[in-house]
């Protein structure tokens, strides 16, 4: 305990001397304010995203709304279609291997390429944003089904099979549970995927969002309401990344392998 504090204390006082010498170096014109923005500035600009709004009447609470809906239905419509389609083909050697060069195909498309054909096939509303999300999670989250069904221990399946296991039955109690951690992990892959995408996606036909806010705040070279919605961006992926994450060792605690050392 003792130790963990020190450490907080050490990293705490580097922080804050690195934080000093930037605000000093942009008041003594080392460092170009619209370039490097001090702590001072991005706090000012955060206390105006929350009362002013940027664009004016747009506040951040809005741009992050807007952000997170976008995010979760994209998102929750990638693992609604990949986890069935993933337990299918995971568990066929046949459909495995007819379907793997189209799934590395797929995921080696970068999802914000297919943006200007998304805007000729949906138009520049949400659901061309929805659509990109829900693209770039989908391959991620479908990989990592299939090898979480492909690669579950032979041993776990001969045993529930010994116990009369068989077909749905031995996909819920057997394959299921082994392919847990696997798909977890996809999960939290699929939502970083997601994030990265939103950007993209929120600079085209909408001034709301964390994206457009960035692309706005570029516009006017706003370095440090760009800064706070790059952090803002990041606290949520570190949020809601680290909520699955506890939620796995709920549910999943034989996929932690440190949870029997914990305990």
């Amino acid at each position: 305990m003792r130790r963990r504090l020190i450490d907080i204390l050490f990293a705490s006082v580097v922080i804050g001397a690195l934080l000093a010498a930037w605000e000093l170096g942009v008041a003594y014109g080392y460092l170009k304010v619209y370039q490097f923005p001090p702590a001072s500035r991005i706090a000012k600009g955060f206390v105006d995203l929350t009362t002013v709004g940027f664009p004016t009447g747009i506040t951040v609470w809005s741009h992050t709304a807007t952000t997170i809906g976008r995010i979760l239905q994209g998102y929750a419509g990638a693992l609604v279609l990949a986890i069935p389609l993933g337990f299918v083909i995971g568990s066929s050697r046949v459909l495995d291997k007819m379907t793997a060069p189209l799934i590395v195909f797929g995921r080696s498309i970068a999802t914000l390429s297919l943006l200007p054909l998304a805007i000729v096939w949906f138009g520049t509303g949400e659901l061309t944003k929805i659509v990109l999300i829900g693209y770039g999670c989908f391959w991620v989250m479908l990989s990592n089904v299939i090898a979480g069904v492909k690669y579950v221990d032979p041993v776990l399946l001969k045993a529930g099979r010994a116990y009369g296991a068989s077909g749905i039955e031995l996909a819920r109690t057997v394959v299921l549970p082994a392919a847990l951690p696997r798909i977890f992990a996809g999960a939290r892959m699929a939502l970083g995927v997601g994030f990265m995408v939103i950007v993209g996606a929120e600079m085209i036909g909408t001034v709301e969002g964390l994206g457009a806010l960035i692309m706005e705040a570029r516009t006017f070279y706003r370095s440090e309401i760009t800064i706070v919605g790059m952090l803002i961006i990041g606290v949520l992926g570190f949020a809601i990344s680290t909520g699955l994450m506890w939620l796995e060792r709920a549910l999943v605690p034989w996929g932690d392998p440190l949870a029997g050392v914990r305990r």
